[in-house]
């Protein structure tokens, strides 16, 4: 548990809007690709794109958040955790 501290940020970011829009949810994580546009800004005036401020930041306070059971949970699916539990 984290609590709020002077200049300290409540939530990360952790994908923007604008990584959204080319992002490719992959189930378990984010796919987002290298940003290749160029200087040529009219293909973006002219021709349009996806409406990024309809689209959220995907931050640490709007993803699942876990519990206790939830962290241990995901602790045990990793082979090193469970064998360092094994040997002890």
């Amino acid at each position: 548990i984290i609590g709020t501290r002077h200049g300290e940020k409540l939530y990360e970011t952790l994908v923007t809007r604008e990584e959204m829009v080319k992002a490719e949810d992959i189930g378990q994580y984010f796919r987002i690709p290298a940003d290749t546009r160029d200087l040529n800004y009219n293909k973006y005036f002219i021709n349009g794109t996806k409406d990024v401020s309809k689209i959220e930041d995907y931050t640490s306070h709007n993803t699942e958040r876990l519990d206790v059971e939830g962290m241990k949970k995901l602790l045990l699916k990793l082979e090193s955790i469970r064998k360092d539990i094994k040997d002890l």
